[in-house]
């Protein structure tokens, strides 16, 4: 029996740190410094990359999913809530009674017991409440692009031809002046293209948008400023009185100067005509 080769170790906690950092809001340069890996691999990690085995077959491996947990405002019931309104309802509390003691409006009491009761025995039960409010919460909206044959036809065809997504939210509005519903904004357009799910356009965006690009360039927040190289800098306003005097060796602009090819003679005659006037 022959032995093969032993192959990398497997990189899931990394992985998964990887995924922690993203979700908290790390940049993906950041992440990878912290987790130890290149920037590449952080970004086929976040988006998601199919191979091509040996054996032909094409593997696709699933992007970073953030394991983010979703904030939900406060005006809505929490799952708290609602065990509170089971309990105080079998105790026999009217809706009045229940909603102030939760500090809400009895009209939202009465909403939940006669939306999310169960049909079947007709009692409420507070965790499947949640449940189904949680998925009538999270049913996904159509964009006018999916809702619309005519607008979807016009994009395609304008996209098709090599139009920016710019020129076409333009194009729209020439296109169908008194239909306010079918003007679109250019990130719509750009949506739709990165992401087919949620606008139906079903095209390369190496194909229909000039930059070729398949995915979004990422841009960096007005508010996050990008560290530099050099940390603790001393002004120049703050300078030894000594140095500006340039009458110490190291205190010329010369020592500064960088070129690519040889000093010239000139050049360095007139350092040496500078160095024997400090020198004097």
């Amino acid at each position: 029996m022959v032995e093969g080769r032993l192959g990398r170790p497997p990189l899931a906690a990394k992985r998964e740190q990887f995924a922690r950092l993203i979700a908290r809001g790390v940049g993906n340069a950041e992440a990878c410094r912290i987790v130890g890996v290149h920037p590449k691999t952080g970004k086929r990690w976040r988006r998601g990359r199919v191979m091509t085995s040996s054996s032909g077959a094409r593997l696709q491996y699933a992007p970073v999913i953030s394991t983010r947990k979703q904030v939900i405002s406060q005006r809505y019931l929490s799952q708290d809530d609602r065990v509170s309104i089971a309990d105080l309802a079998g105790a026999g509390f009217g809706v009045r009674a229940i909603a102030a003691q939760l500090g809400r409006s009895p009209s939202t009491v009465s909403r939940e017991l006669r939306r999310n009761r169960d049909h079947g025995s007709g009692q409420y039960r507070p965790f499947a409440a949640q449940l189904l409010a949680a998925r009538r919460r999270a049913r996904p909206g159509r964009g006018k692009l999916l809702r619309d044959p005519v607008l979807r036809e016009f994009v395609a065809g304008r996209l098709t031809a090599r139009w920016s997504p710019e020129q076409v939210s333009q194009a729209l509005r020439g296109e169908f002046p008194g239909d306010a519903g079918r003007h679109l904004a250019h990130e719509t357009i750009y949506q739709a293209i990165y992401r087919p799910e949620l606008g139906g356009l079903q095209r390369d965006p190496r194909q229909v948008l000039r930059t070729g690009r398949r995915h979004r360039k990422a841009h960096r927040r007005a508010d996050a400023r990008r560290t530099g190289v050099l940390t603790g800098m001393i002004s120049i306003s703050d300078r030894p009185a000594e140095a500006a005097g340039r009458a110490v060796a190291g205190h010329w602009e010369g020592d500064l100067e960088r070129h690519e090819a040889p000093f010239s003679r000139a050049e360095v005659r007139g350092l040496r005509r500078r160095a024997v006037a400090a020198a004097r």
